[in-house]
């Protein structure tokens, strides 16, 4: 049976619905949708008395952060990782058993009436009858004859997004998909290469920025002050993200390789070399380190500081921007995203040239 899309109950009924079925769950119950295949770096899966609930994890491998989000940050302010994904959930028979208990549950639940005990109703013949809506099928018996032969998708939060909204913005109901075919036009946030190479890139942990100075630490006025990078800083680093499970195996490889350095001095009274502040890298490296007699030579990249730190320290900031590309499943040549950046501080005292030389 085909109705309206939501035209008995409204789409806020029928999601309401849904939480409070995943609320409804004891502390012990099974894990609620969406709630084990988030972004981490576990490379297992799980499972309880309810079937496969982290069938769907991304994993995660290559130069990632072991917890949360990486340290890199893109140089595009409006550019940001997906909030949230629909990803393959769970097989026909799994997920009956699981979404029957739930609902089960919850119709039992105390106070579960009105509106949201009507939607609960609405949910439980979506799934079973084959109750459906405009581009919306439904379901007959959780369709278990055709286990083993697609799965059902499901809403995933990203747990690095901040926006709260943002990161439960992806609330359609579950719905199925068969092996080796592509998600419904509808859902827009079905997960993609495109979405796990930018997920990696959000997991992507890059090497410090350690700008070596010459003079080191301590400097003097008007006298030219040498930085430059060690070779182990121009390694191209990778991260990858995939989803593999029966039927759907995707993943996307970001690629970060070191473009240039800018430096900032921390004080207006002082110039860099160049004038713009950004060392690009040339013949494979980004300035040149100091050599012996050539202290009064122009630095390819460094800083000139017109007055001391009167005791103190100039925080000099050294941001290492990184080019960022990707490959992935069914995708052709490198992609760009990006570039992205490793800030450090280091301190800097800059004293009097006639002080030092007394």
């Amino acid at each position: 049976m085909n109705s309206p899309r939501r035209a008995v109950l409204s789409t806020a009924a029928l999601t309401l619905a849904f939480s409070a079925l995943v609320l409804s769950e004891s502390a012990h119950a099974a894990k609620p949708v969406g709630s084990d295949k988030g972004a981490n770096t576990d490379q297992q899966g799980g499972g309880d008395d309810t079937g496969i609930y982290a069938a769907a994890r991304i994993q995660y491998s290559g130069a990632v952060s072991k917890g949360g989000s990486g340290n890199v940050a893109s140089s595009d302010v409006n550019w940001t990782p997906p909030p949230c994904w629909y990803a393959p959930y769970l097989g026909a028979k799994d997920f009956k058993k699981k979404m029957s208990k739930d609902i089960d549950t919850s119709k039992n639940t105390p106070g579960m009436g009105g509106t949201a005990g009507s939607a609960i109703g609405e949910l439980e013949r979506h799934y079973e009858d084959d109750y459906g809506w405009t581009d919306t099928p439904g379901y007959k018996d959780y369709n278990v004859e055709k286990d083993g032969e697609g799965m059902f998708w499901a809403g995933v939060e990203n747990p690095d997004e901040p926006d709260y909204l943002k990161r439960k913005s992806c609330t359609d109901l579950p719905f199925w998909v068969e092996n080796g075919e592509a998600p419904p036009p509808q859902y827009e946030e079905a997960i993609t290469p495109e979405m796990l190479a930018a997920l990696a890139y959000q997991h992507m942990e890059l090497p410090d920025t350690e700008v070596t100075l010459a003079p080191e630490a301590i400097t003097k006025v008007n006298l030219p002050t040498w930085a430059w990078l060690d070779d182990a800083a121009f390694d191209e680093v990778q991260a990858t993200a995939a989803i593999n499970v029966p039927g759907f195996n995707i993943e996307a490889t970001t690629t970060a390789t070191p473009k240039s350095l800018t430096l900032d001095p921390g004080t207006e009274d002082a110039t860099t070399i160049p004038a713009n502040g950004e060392c690009p890298i040339v013949d494979g490296r980004i300035g040149e380190p100091y050599a012996k007699g050539r202290s009064d030579e122009t630095p390819p990249c460094g800083i000139v500081y017109g007055r001391s730190s009167n005791g103190g320290t100039f925080p000099l900031k050294a941001s290492l921007t990184w080019e960022i590309s990707w490959t992935g499943t069914g995708q052709g040549g490198p992609v760009g995203l990006p570039d992205g950046t490793i800030e450090a501080v280091q301190d800097i005292t800059v004293q009097e040239a006639q002080a030092v030389n007394r």
